[in-house]
């Protein structure tokens, strides 16, 4: 009978913190980008009024509780529109106590959270998959890695279930404004 092989430790994905050498100009990009700036003066889109930088603060008076709601919101409006992932966030803290908190958000029921992301349907064609990404990012790194706050790096947001480099830099400006 053979042993099965050993596996080494899984290396630690590096993710890059500064962008390479930029692309080249394309030639009318500047008045491309005047007509959207222009146009964006006078129409208000989904992203100005419930994307995750306002579903992270909205009604929320602690500062580390923003921090906080800032990648779970972002962890949800991943995978669905700005206008159904502020109506799940918008439950999400209902069903924990009015505040998305850490603690609150530990002490819920896996099921209730499940039960208020329901309509948010994930990359493998479930509805509801990132409940587990919130508790657990709530319970393991947040708690026990970072002492109960959020992550104030890219390599420690990545940490978190469900955060990935885009996801991670978005964090960054929305909970710390770096």
């Amino acid at each position: 009978m053979t042993e099965p092989k050993s596996r080494s430790p899984k290396k630690p994905k590096v993710i890059p913190q500064n962008l390479e050498a930029p692309h080249p100009t394309l030639e009318r990009w500047r008045e491309a980008y005047d007509a959207v700036k222009e146009m964006r003066l006078w129409v208000t889109a989904p992203v100005d009024t419930t994307a995750c930088d306002q579903a992270a603060w909205w009604k929320e008076p602690d500062p580390m509780n923003k921090c906080f709601a800032a990648p779970i919101s972002l962890m949800l409006s991943s995978q669905t529109k700005d206008e159904v992932m502020h109506t799940a966030v918008t439950r999400v803290r209902t069903a924990v106590g009015e505040s998305l908190s850490e603690d609150a958000v530990i002490a819920a029921e896996e099921a209730i959270i499940s039960e208020v992301i329901s309509k948010i349907r994930f990359g493998d064609g479930k509805y509801g998959a990132c409940d587990g990404y919130i508790k657990q990012a709530a319970q393991r790194p947040v708690r026990n890695n970072f002492d109960s706050d959020v992550p104030k790096t890219v390599d420690g947001l990545c940490s978190l279930l469900g955060v990935r480099p885009k996801l991670a830099f978005l964090a960054l400006w929305v909970a710390w404004n770096l």
